[in-house]
């Protein structure tokens, strides 16, 4: 039996299903909390009015519903995208990427509603308890941090749906919930336990929400362009777009052709393996796209520091330290790279594929009188390269000799 606490205030992070429903009445009802559930739009797709609703039913003291998707966009993903990061290869970090931000929400609405904890549903085995708990305690370290799935006495979704039944909570649809958990954003969907627990199990086709079987997308390929201003995309066919329109935008053009499904195992901070399937597609358009843009107009040099660094970077983002002073030092020196990164790039997204067709920019670093196979008309020359290849090949001489 748990001692009652003092009749102190929570934020709730809240999402209207089952899980933060049962949290919401348990933490009231066994911890005495007075709840506030916040709830933050970053583009899910959801009813967000339902589970206000729902929550002021269930008690909670009040609501918040903020409007995060352009913040989102602009201030995560976008910072993200100027380093390119992918996690172990495959993964573009769309979960990863929106709890920073969550918590940071989390901690501003307890600040305002002069709350003393915040709580969340993630589970003890999870990455998302580190993320929210490194961002709050980078940005509230004072707060008091509940979370009921490490310490309460319900073991599954069974026990949940029970305690629910007992309390009058309403469960309407959480019989048909997929096999699977979901997690949604403007840049992404992913899909992980239940019947994907098994690594060797195909993916129903009707999992996929954001892209199209590849089989049943467009016969004819649609080209596009994408202009990007200081590494950050701002028009698509010229069409200037806010950040987070211009995501939506993309998302729905690639995932009409297939693009951005990732099936993979992937090493989670906590130690263990899991499996996880995303839908990216803007988001991988939006990859591509600028990789090409800074092949243009970024000195060498510069852009193979940032694939040395780009690991590290993922991996920070991946295990919560997005508010860490080595990962703002690290964006600090990308962000530095990116003055010169503006210009357009030519795709063709078809079948699942996306190819680059084209780039241009004002400042280019291309200059095609150095580089032509024909007469040379630049700077360059072809009789210095026989010192630049002597010079090079002099320790592999010495290593020889020997």
């Amino acid at each position: 039996m748990y001692e009652h606490a003092p009749r102190r205030r929570l934020v709730l992070a809240y999402s209207g299903g089952l899980d933060t429903s049962v949290i919401l009445v348990w933490l009231q009802e066994t911890l005495g909390y007075e709840v506030i559930a916040f709830t933050a739009d970053l583009g899910q797709g959801e009813d967000l009015e339902a589970a206000r609703a729902k929550a002021l039913a269930l008690g909670a003291r009040s609501v918040v519903v903020e409007d995060l998707r352009e913040t989102f966009v602009a201030d995560y993903v976008w910072p993200m995208l100027r380093a390119n990061a992918l996690y172990e290869g495959e993964y573009l970090l769309g979960t990863s990427i929106a709890r920073p931000l969550i918590a940071k929400a989390l901690a501003e609405t307890a600040q305002a509603h002069d709350a003393t904890a915040v709580g969340h549903g993630a589970t003890g085995k999870g990455n998302d308890q580190v993320r929210f708990e490194l961002a709050l305690a980078a940005l509230a370290p004072t707060l008091e941090v509940v979370a009921p799935w490490r310490f309460w006495p319900f073991k599954g979704r069974s026990d949940l749906m029970s305690y629910a039944r007992d309390k009058g909570i309403p469960i309407e649809g959480a019989r048909e919930h997929p096999p699977y958990s979901e997690d949604a954003n403007l840049l992404h969907i992913s899909y992980e336990g239940g019947e994907l627990e098994d690594p060797w199990f195909e993916p129903n086709p009707a999992m996929w929400k954001r892209t199209a079987d590849v089989c049943q997308t467009p016969d004819k390929p649609a080209e596009i362009t994408i202009d990007f201003l200081r590494g950050d995309p701002v028009a698509i066919d010229g069409e200037t777009l806010s950040p987070a329109s211009l995501l939506a935008h993309l998302n729905e053009l690639a995932g009409r052709h297939g693009i951005g499904r990732v099936d993979m195992v992937e090493n989670r901070f906590v130690g263990m393996k899991s499996r996880g399937c995303y839908e990216t597609p803007g988001g991988t358009v939006l990859w591509k796209a600028h990789r090409a843009m800074e092949s243009l107009t970024l000195d060498r040099e510069a852009a193979h520091l940032k694939d040395d660094i780009m690991p590290r970077y993922a991996s920070l983002v991946y295990n919560g330290f997005w508010f860490s002073p080595e990962r703002q030092a690290l964006q600090a020196l990308i962000d530095a790279t990116q003055q010169g990164v503006s210009g357009t790039v030519r795709l063709r997204l078809f079948k699942g594929a996306v190819t680059v067709t084209g780039r241009r920019a004002q400042r280019s670093l291309f200059d095609a009188s150095i580089s032509s196979f024909e007469d040379d008309q630049g700077s360059y020359n072809q009789k210095d390269a026989e010192g630049f290849i002597r010079l090079n090949a002099l320790r592999l001489r010495l290593a020889a000799s020997r």
